[in-house]
């Protein structure tokens, strides 16, 4: 399968400097399992290869010097030189204690951080409050300007959206889930802080594509995402045939474009244009998942999408909002109805069986991202007071505002395998909440400014699918 992708730099997380298409491509031929390319197969800035698992890409900016990554004697692709520093044996039981729990689900937990201000994700074991590693998403650091994140439901997979360069990127959990490019048996990979590899590399970054059709324009670049849950293998205890849904910008003007990717590779299976999208001027700005497999997406200040993903073909049905809700952040409870987070507007859902549009009264303030507990609570980021919104999603109304000991810029919110809600504040920190007790809150320090909204635990696939059979 041939995959054609762009390259384009686009600024910081906030300024609109938009900068225009790339406007020459290379192709590229990926073969799952071994891998081979033909054109130039990695020129780093201009023409992203092969070494985490990629597509490739046309020219745009560029970043440094070209180097291509050494090929064996048939021409495949091997990663790119290590660069010392750890090795894992292969064949290892996964690290982190994996092991089956009684509805054979997944028995371990991270948070995954993006570090908006250095193209970097932080894996966070969210029992023990270990960072466990680091890991690049990118060559351009800051640049790549990552921000949103989706976990796959059994924990294993995390992929990164980069606004500023059209690259999503996977990152493997678990050694077992890593890939031995370079064949030597052993596989290279970040084991702390301080010890991140230099990009194509690290063996658990198992793929990276940028996106083919992305306008080259920062605010168009990737935001919105989520996997879909996939089919549950009761002999290895992990699902197969998982996706991921997200969306960005299009080169045809005031298009955005919703893609499936397989997860296990990254390549592009199913591609849906929605023409004069509504967002603000910026790509789908959140994303997730329902319990019947439809990703929505919400337009910033603007439209709410769903892709209906059993249908063929696969279709959008799209909702105007009303003015006043002012969408920032976004989930999907277990019902299947879609939540927004206004900025500056109230938190409101929309009502799918009545299609009605139901706003929270006394939560009118600036919003960012949410997420639903296992008790249905929806517990929401605020920066205008700065804290921490509770609301009962069943009666659809607000249970508390939580100050919270330490509080700069709350953004994204997710909750983890045991119901513990994670709250992080873009200043280079997180919470870990308990939500039967709040007052009692942990703090985690993260370094790095953090711009993320979306699901960065696996959390919200979780609460709206049931546990496997």
């Amino acid at each position: 399968m041939a995959v054609c992708l762009l390259v384009a730099c686009g600024d910081d997380n906030r300024a609109d400097t938009s900068v225009g298409p790339a406007t020459a491509t290379v192709t590229a031929t990926i073969t799952v399992g071994t891998i081979t390319a033909t054109g130039n197969p990695m020129t780093e800035g201009a023409t992203q290869g092969t070494g985490p698992t990629e597509g490739t890409a046309s020219g745009g900016d560029t970043e440094g010097t070209s180097e291509s990554p050494p090929t064996t004697s048939n021409g495949s692709m091997t990663s790119m030189t290590t660069q010392g520093g750890p090795k894992f044996d292969l064949g290892v039981t996964p690290d982190g204690g994996t092991s089956c729990a009684g509805n054979m689900d997944i028995d371990e937990s991270f948070i995954w951080i993006p570090a908006t201000s250095d193209g970097l994700v932080s894996k966070i074991n969210t029992r023990t409050l270990v960072e466990e590693a680091r890991y690049l998403t990118g060559p351009s650091g800051a640049t790549e300007s990552v921000s949103r994140t989706a976990v796959a439901g059994d924990g294993r997979f995390v992929v990164v959206n980069a606004r500023g360069t059209g690259r999503s990127t996977a990152v493997a959990a678990n050694i077992a889930d890593c890939i031995d490019f370079n064949g030597d048996g052993q596989i290279t990979t970040s084991t702390s802080v301080g010890d991140i590899k230099p990009w194509g590399t690290d063996e658990c970054v198992v793929w990276t594509i940028l996106h083919a059709n992305w306008s080259g324009q920062y605010v168009e670049g990737p935001r919105g995402i989520t996997w879909t849950i996939g089919d549950y293998d009761k002999a290895t205890c992990t699902y197969k045939n998982q996706k991921v849904w997200l969306g960005f910008g299009a080169m045809q003007a005031g298009s955005a474009n919703m893609v499936r990717l397989d997860g296990a590779t990254g390549v592009l299976e199913q591609s849906i244009e929605a023409t004069a999208w509504n967002g603000s001027g910026y790509a789908p700005y959140g994303g997730a998942l329902d319990p019947q497999g439809n990703a929505w997406f919400t337009g910033l200040r603007g439209e709410l999408a769903r892709v209906n993903t059993s249908e063929n073909p696969i279709t959008i049905t799209r909702i105007p909002q009303p003015s006043n809700i002012q969408t920032y952040g976004m989930t999907v409870d277990r019902n299947g109805n879609p939540w927004m987070a206004g900025c500056s507007g109230p938190v409101s859902t929309y009502d799918v069986p009545s299609a009605q549009w139901i706003s929270v009264a006394g939560t009118n303030a600036c919003h960012r991202g949410m997420a639903i507990d296992h008790n249905d609570h929806a517990w929401v980021a605020a920066n205008g007071p700065c804290g921490l919104v509770e609301i009962d999603v069943a009666t659809r109304t607000l249970v508390a505002f939580h100050n919270l000991a330490q509080c700069s810029t709350p953004i994204g919110v997710s909750v983890d395998i045991d119901g513990f809600v994670w709250l992080v504040d873009q200043a280079g920190w997180a919470w870990k909440i308990d939500p039967m007790n709040v007052g009692a809150m942990q703090n985690i320090p993260v370094a790095g400014d953090h711009y993320v909204y979306s699901d960065m635990t696996g959390g919200q696939l979780k609460s709206v699918t049931p546990p496997p059979a």
